[in-house]
């Protein structure tokens, strides 16, 4: 495994982990509006054609009908959300880095490099929750036609006003069953890559950006592997009708398996693996240029 140099600052991570989120934002939304639209679609009645036949065809009437700004509707919420959630991010997962260290120049495990990451997944979700619930519920909008809420913060005063502030929190559990075990994958992945794409007798603070796109956005890709199928019964349970699913996230499982089987867990799988590359390779290269200019104007925080 390449050598650590630089010092682990959990303070750095979140500072550079906020600039790498918003470079994701910008990179991924789109195919984000995309996949939760064909994972909330209605299911088409007999005889009928479904709304969208799959993710190059949701695309196109996306933007025959609402043109580019259709695929950013709702990203004011996860611009402001995103930020500090991939600071807390990477500040969980040097939190996680600097508490397994003995020393700090000691060189963390693979196990122990996921066990950083499940810990990144914990602390994100607090913003992660409403965030989500309210950008699914804009996107589902502007795909039904209707217009209940006029943009972000009118959604959330609703959603509080409705019920309080377990209405902004609904889906808590799947965002954490989703985020900590894909957290977890996600940065023991890009470690590992970036380890294998060093040259020998290199450092990996070296790492040029190609090669750290490549080690960005193949993590993003693990991440989202495991990621799907609690994402899939997040958006179904998130923007569901109050009292729809009594039991949770079991209740939705149990509709989606009986109704369309198994494979609609992994619904939006091709608009979430064409996003996943070159948002995640943005996020962590926007993440090391950050890094590489705190560690120039500030070295020994």
């Amino acid at each position: 495994m390449a050598k650590q140099v630089q010092p682990i600052s959990p303070v750095k991570n979140f500072f550079a982990g906020g600039f790498g989120g918003v470079c994701l934002v910008f990179v991924g939304h789109p195919l984000d509006t995309i996949k939760v639209r064909l994972q909330t679609q209605p299911k088409p009645q007999p005889g009928q054609a479904p709304l969208y036949s799959g993710t190059l065809d949701c695309f196109r009437k996306t933007l025959l009908r609402e043109g580019v700004r259709g695929l950013y509707k709702g990203m004011a919420a996860p611009i402001i959300g995103v930020t500090p959630m991939f600071a807390v991010c990477f500040f969980g997962f040097g939190l996680g880095k600097r508490l397994q260290q003995r020393k700090p120049d000691d060189i963390l495990t693979y196990p122990q490099l996921f066990a950083a990451g499940m810990l990144s997944g914990v602390f994100t979700t607090a913003i992660m929750a409403p965030g989500e619930r309210i950008k699914c519920l804009l996107q589902i909008q502007a795909a039904t036609g209707e217009a209940k809420y006029s943009g972000s913060l009118d959604c959330a005063k609703q959603l509080y006003r409705e019920a309080g502030i377990r209405g902004m929190y609904k889906g808590t559990v799947l965002t954490l069953m989703r985020d900590v075990p894909a957290s977890g994958m996600y940065f023991m992945t890009y470690e590992w890559l970036k380890n294998i794409l060093t040259p020998e007798g290199k450092s990996v603070s070296e790492l040029s950006a190609p090669r750290i796109l490549f080690a960005g956005g193949l993590a993003g890709i693990f991440n989202w592997a495991v990621a799907i199928p609690p994402d899939v019964l997040k958006s179904r349970f998130q923007t569901a009708p109050a009292g729809k699913y009594p039991n949770g996230f079991r209740d939705v499982l149990r509709e989606l398996i009986r109704e369309e089987g198994v494979a609609s867990l992994y619904k939006g799988f091709t608009a979430v693996m064409i996003r996943a590359f070159p948002a995640n390779a943005a996020c962590f290269l926007g993440f090391e240029v950050a890094m590489k200019f705190l560690n120039w104007i500030a070295p020994g925080l």
